[in-house]
């Protein structure tokens, strides 16, 4: 079991995710997009808690933000191979803790999670012989990457504070 999900309130906190995504506040909304909830919380968790953890969490928020939508795009996979990656990262060298840093990663992560959606959806267009409409798919792409990004450093900061303090406390 990892070290994280031994805490009940931890885990709970994954189901701030979809309820997020179905609100929708528009206050933390650019153009009408917002952020990519699910990249704010799986940066903290995987960082925190390791690869593996990282990439079950992953695939477990892929699941549930998958039935809140019809039709056959998926997160799974993009959240999935982000929670591992970012886990690794985690788990090698010196902590990363700087607000540049956590910003960074989630613009890819972001970037990465849109550009798969992207993907999926042209190859699901090309398919049925319908036209694929580029530029809202874009604007979408790009204004949720730039807000993800711009929200990771306050966010995912507290987020790894809080997280690294529990898992601390654990050990001691």
């Amino acid at each position: 079991m990892s070290r994280l999900a031994r805490h009940g309130w931890c885990v709970a906190t994954a189901l701030l995710v979809p309820w997020l995504v179905l609100a929708a506040p528009a206050p933390l909304k650019l153009a009408g997009v917002p952020p990519a909830w699910p990249v704010l919380w799986l940066l903290p968790w995987a960082l925190v808690d390791g690869p593996l953890s990282g990439a079950l969490a992953g695939v477990g928020l892929g699941l549930v933000l998958d039935g809140l939508q019809l039709g056959p795009i998926t997160q799974i996979p993009a959240l999935a191979l982000l929670g591992w990656w970012w886990g690794r990262l985690g788990r090698q060298g010196p902590p990363i803790e700087r607000s540049f840093n956590l910003g960074l990663l989630a613009l890819l992560g972001a970037a990465l999670l849109g550009g798969s959606l992207l993907v999926q959806g042209a190859l699901l267009q090309s398919q049925q012989a319908g036209a694929w409409v580029v530029a809202p798919a874009l604007h979408t792409w790009l204004a949720q990457t730039l807000l993800t990004a711009l929200l990771a450093p306050l966010l995912c900061s507290l987020q790894l504070l809080l997280w690294r303090r529990q898992t601390q406390g654990r050990r001691s």
